[in-house]
């Protein structure tokens, strides 16, 4: 698009979706970019490019802004769980000398 101006001629570019999705990232170093989705507290998900691959970046929820019962709840779920020890006892009561007379002697 030109426009004629009294001093001369001047170029204005007129900007749109189309003409930014054609052009490249301007920068001097390319890095690597990897596509990584970004989960926000709030449960909402974008689309950002990120240097190292990784699929999926979560953002840490703001327990300020919890009630008591769900800041307690978090809470508890950050703590490890108690493994549970279940001790049985087997009676061993097999005899060996049962079976000697299926055991063939050379």
């Amino acid at each position: 698009m030109l426009k004629v101006l009294a001093c001369g001629v001047q170029q204005v570019r007129a900007l749109s979706s189309s003409t930014a999705s054609v052009t490249r990232l301007h920068r001097s170093v390319y890095c690597r970019s990897y596509p990584t989705v970004v989960v926000h507290p709030d449960g909402s998900t974008t689309t950002i490019r990120y240097h190292e691959p990784r699929k999926i970046i979560k953002l840490p929820l703001d327990l300020s802004t919890l009630s008591d019962v769900e800041r307690k709840a978090r809470l508890e779920a950050r703590k490890p769980r108690k493994k549970v020890k279940i001790m049985e006892e087997v009676e061993d009561n097999f005899n060996a000398k049962k079976y000697m007379k299926y055991i063939k002697k050379k």
